[in-house]
């Protein structure tokens, strides 16, 4: 007679449950993190021009690069990346938030010549933003950053122009880069139009007259 071997209760709704667990595994994709490239310059200024590299890193990265972004900003010492780094401590991304340490990388990259560097702390000293309002600094900052040719230091550094501040060798470079910027959009290119009204009415016709030549 062949002999039947009894299971305990016990063991089959343990190996039942152990089979449905691994059916449930298989059936459901994994939610895994994929690993992330390190980002290039170019990607970094594209990111920067559309302000929406604090969103990668958090929300679309999920804070992979942390690492990697305080590598390349404190030992590689990248203008892009000590941008990134800085903005990401100044307002708590991905990082315990440190405002001063942030701005310090910031005005690192400002020193190296980055623009958007350059137009981000000057926009900041202007409004008043994480720093005590300083309009002088604010027209440093965004001198710098509308003489390499950034459309939006432009429109502020002649904001601050029209609002009372700056020398006369001011006025005629506000004027100058507007008179040259270049735009696709129609609104936009109205406003800058309003803008080189307004600084006209303020400027002798032959400082108006100098700063619409190519160069100064």
């Amino acid at each position: 007679m062949a002999k039947i071997w009894l299971q305990s209760p016990a063991l089959v709704l343990s190996a039942a449950l152990l089979s449905a667990s691994a059916l449930a595994q298989q059936s459901e994709p994994a939610d895994e993190l994929e690993a992330v490239q390190l980002y290039t310059d170019e990607a970094l200024v594209s990111m920067f021009e559309d302000n929406r590299h604090l969103q990668q890193v958090e929300q679309i990265d999920r804070c992979q690069l942390v690492m990697d972004i305080e590598a390349q900003a404190e030992l590689e010492q990248r203008p892009t990346y000590q941008f990134l780094y800085g903005d990401m401590l100044a307002w708590g991304v991905c990082y315990e938030r440190d405002v001063e340490l942030g701005l310090h990388y910031m005005r690192v990259a400002a020193d190296q010549g980055l623009i958007q560097a350059l137009e981000q702390l000057g926009r900041y000293y202007h409004t008043g933003t994480i720093v005590q309002q300083d309009t002088e600094r604010a027209i440093r900052y965004l001198r710098e950053a509308a003489s390499l040719g950034n459309l939006a230091a432009q429109k502020r550094f002649a904001d601050i122009m029209l609002a009372g501040n700056g020398s006369p060798y001011d006025f005629t470079h506000a004027y100058h880069w507007l008179h040259h910027a270049e735009t696709g959009d129609r609104e936009e290119h109205q406003r800058i139009q309003q803008k080189l009204e307004q600084l006209a009415k303020l400027m002798p016709p032959s400082a108006v007259e100098k700063a619409r030549q190519k160069l100064l």
